[in-house]
């Protein structure tokens, strides 16, 4: 105890208090509900925190985690579960500057931060190693991303002869699609054939033989995939003895954006809190728009009803980003879906214009349009970053692209190429998951066929007898290599042993795979420095984590979503435009927003009209990109798009409707106008545009004088 005694210890719970009332002060009304929800009651339940778009969820969230440390949580017991490694980062951040500023959470320990902060299929990786020996798992397991996923998945379709067969089987994309979605959405295949993919049904003893040789064919070697994470740790959960051990260690779990999560994390978490005690989810239905991921708004409407004693529902409606006319034709849009939690999001900030509905020929009017504009703001002070334009899918945007160009405008696209999909990318890891495990087949095909002299064949060789060995990596050394390829499986086998033997520390072990690769890359690709520069941000990346293993998880299961996330913008500008498809937009917020092809077929997705629940969706879509926008909201309706030959009808022009998602009831919250502004002739009447103005009476008057 401290010189002073008791009268000392009350000062600091007095100044303490002090601090925490100062903290909470910066809550709004229903944050702080959500903030204290349950503190200190004897029989406490779940609680739903129903977030609308900027309404601080995430401050909210950082709060609550800081007043539970600071009223007696363990840091350690507290699981924050969020869908982005940066989401977690950022969360991490926040709970460490509140605690700062609270001398009472800072005695509880809690300044070193959340220890179990992270997205699902992170954290479910760092459980798996941790109770690998107890669920028949080797801790050693290497974790496979979605394209090597599907390159596995397609050797065992070779394998099958599913390959070969007389009619189209599904490619191992498609096949890959059909797995997650059966995994994720606990849904028996035969419903997912019939609901998603009703031109595979034909297939459906096939496909089942084909997945239980693809986990026969994972399990042999020693992988996981992207939803075996996932899987596993509800098959764990469902574990009576473990899954009470589990809900005890964290007595709080909390989870960001819960409308995105699937049937698969719905149960993790049911079976973690059966009762509702200690669990508290955050997150909005009117944001739901990723059910091509397995997602379910389901899981959200839903919650309430999951717990004997229900849930306490807190609504955050108060909006810190957008402006009130922006906010009630974002309100309007999202109060004709079928079905939600009802709110109206508000704001303080009650000037500002109202949003534009702008009607347009075509898609090369538009993209006039949105360059112009983009100008213009730029011109009154607005930054190409503050602005952004999203679209339904990544092609909707080449018009505007060329344009762009054409303007000499910079922009940087996210929806398209994402970093780790780049070749070289995927080699280099490809070479490090090898190293860590040998027994990955997948890697090991990539890898071994990088080197001259080496194709599938011999790949495929090489790589049983490794299997077959008891030291995969022993086995390949002592390969009889081709001999073109000799001297290249030589340094292969010196560079997986320098990494191995541990004598090169973690991250220069990802300097000397670069050295070794460096020469096939130089010989496999064109513009090779510019590739090395990738290779050497991945070594910048890499620098940021502990160890090997820590490095391939995370970057397996949270990629960057483009170049730019990681590396900056591509750029030599320091300013660019945004272009971004929504659904990577989701989460973002730009002062001026522009929303192309506002029209049926487009918005919505003529591929996403099939059912209720899908329209909704699409309707989400919209909801979400208008609320991006803090100042400035544009909304495209190009009044006709040209369409290359796809029919025996060649190219045409094709009238488009706007979208059903801005009925004429709904007009008034919108300025409305057309670009071009008509022009108009010496009487008033309308030209169209590009037609000269020529007055053709006179002529023939002067034809007779």
């Amino acid at each position: 105890m401290r010189e002073g005694g008791d009268a000392g210890m009350h000062r600091d719970a007095g100044a303490a208090d002090g601090a925490v009332q100062d903290l909470l002060r910066t809550l709004n009304a229903e944050q702080r509900l959500a903030v204290e929800h349950d503190i200190g009651e004897a029989d406490p339940r779940a609680l739903l925190v129903i977030a609308g778009a900027g309404s601080g969820k995430t401050n909210a969230l950082a709060h609550r985690v800081a007043h539970l440390v600071r009223h007696g949580a363990d840091p350690e017991s507290i699981l924050a579960l969020t869908f982005s490694r940066r989401a977690a980062a950022e969360m991490t951040r926040r709970v460490e500057r509140i605690v700062a500023a609270d001398p009472a959470a800072r005695g509880r320990g809690a300044a070193a931060g959340l220890a179990w902060a992270g997205t699902f299929h992170a954290i479910g990786a760092r459980l798996l190693r941790e109770f690998a020996p107890r669920i028949g798992l080797d801790a050693s397991f290497t974790i496979h991303d979605r394209e090597d996923s599907a390159d596995l998945l397609n050797l065992v379709r070779h394998d099958l002869g599913l390959a070969a067969t007389e009619k189209r089987f599904p490619a191992k994309g498609t096949a890959l699609a059909i797995y997650s979605r059966a995994v994720n959405g606990r849904v028996p295949l035969a419903d997912v054939l019939a609901q998603a993919f009703p031109w595979c049904a034909t297939w459906e003893d096939e496909l089942k033989r084909l997945f239980g040789a693809y986990v026969d064919a994972k399990q042999r070697q020693q992988v996981l995939d992207y939803d075996d994470l996932l899987l596993y740790w509800a098959q764990m959960a469902g574990e009576p003895a473990l899954a009470a051990e589990l809900g005890a260690r964290f007595r709080h779990v909390l989870v960001d954006e819960y409308q995105d999560t699937n049937r698969l994390q719905a149960s993790i978490l049911l079976a973690l809190k059966p009762d509702g005690n200690g669990l508290t989810v955050v997150g909005d239905d009117a944001q739901a728009i990723y059910s091509f991921r397995g997602a379910t708004v389901r899981n959200i409407l839903e919650f309430p009803t999951l717990f004997p004693r229900g849930a306490r529902v807190v609504t955050l409606a108060r909006n810190y980003r957008s402006t009130a006319p922006i906010l009630a034709a974002s309100n309007a849009v999202i109060a004709l879906a079928t079905q939600r939690y009802a709110k109206d999001l508000w704001t303080v900030r009650n000037g500002g214009a109202a949003p534009r509905l702008v009607t347009v020929a075509d898609e090369s009017a538009q993209a006039r349009y949105v360059a112009q504009q983009v100008l213009a703001q730029r011109e009154s002070g607005v930054r190409l970053q503050s602005q952004a334009v999203l679209f339904r899918a990544a092609h909707h945007s080449a018009q505007l692209e060329l344009e762009l160009a054409r303007r000499n405008i910079p922009f940087v696209k996210f929806g398209g190429l994402k970093f780790l999909e780049a070749a070289h990318v995927k080699d280099v890891l490809a070479c490090l998951r090898w190293t860590e495990n040998g027994r990955d087949r997948v890697a090991g095909f990539r890898v071994l066929q990088l080197m001259p002299g080496v194709g599938p064949r011999i790949a495929a060789r090489a790589l049983d007898s490794g299997l077959a060995a008891a030291d995969p990596h022993a086995a390949i050394a002592a390969y009889r290599a081709p001999p073109a390829a000799a001297e290249d499986w030589a340094r292969l086998a010196a560079m997986i042993q320098a990494v191995r033997a541990g004598s090169t520390p973690w991250p220069a072990q990802l300097e000397v795979v670069r050295r070794w690769y460096e020469p096939h890359l130089e010989r496999r690709h064109d513009h090779p420095e510019i590739r090395r520069a990738d290779l050497l941000q991945l070594e910048a990346i890499a620098a940021t984590y502990p160890t090997r293993e820590r490095f391939l998880t995370e970057l397996s299961l949270d990629p960057p979503g483009a170049t730019s996330d990681e590396a900056g913008a591509p750029l030599l500008d320091d300013d660019y435009l945004v272009l971004s498809t929504i659904h990577s937009a989701k989460g973002q917020e730009w002062t001026a927003v522009y929303v192309l092809n506002a029209v049926d077929g487009c918005l919505p997705s003529d591929l996403a009209t099939g059912s209720p629940e899908q329209v909704d969706e699409e309707r989400r879509l919209l909801y979400v990109a208008m609320t991006r926008a803090r100042d400035q909201l544009e909304i495209l309706v190009p009044h006709r798009f040209y369409v290359h030959g796809q029919s025996s009808q060649g190219d045409r022009h094709v009238l488009a409707q706007r979208s059903r998602f801005i009925p004429a009831s709904i007009c008034d919250r919108f300025e409305q106008l057309a670009w071009p502004p008509p022009q108009l002739d010496d009487e008033g009447r309308p030209v169209a545009e590009g037609q000269p103005k020529v007055d053709l009476n006179a002529r023939v008057r002067a034809m007779w004088r």
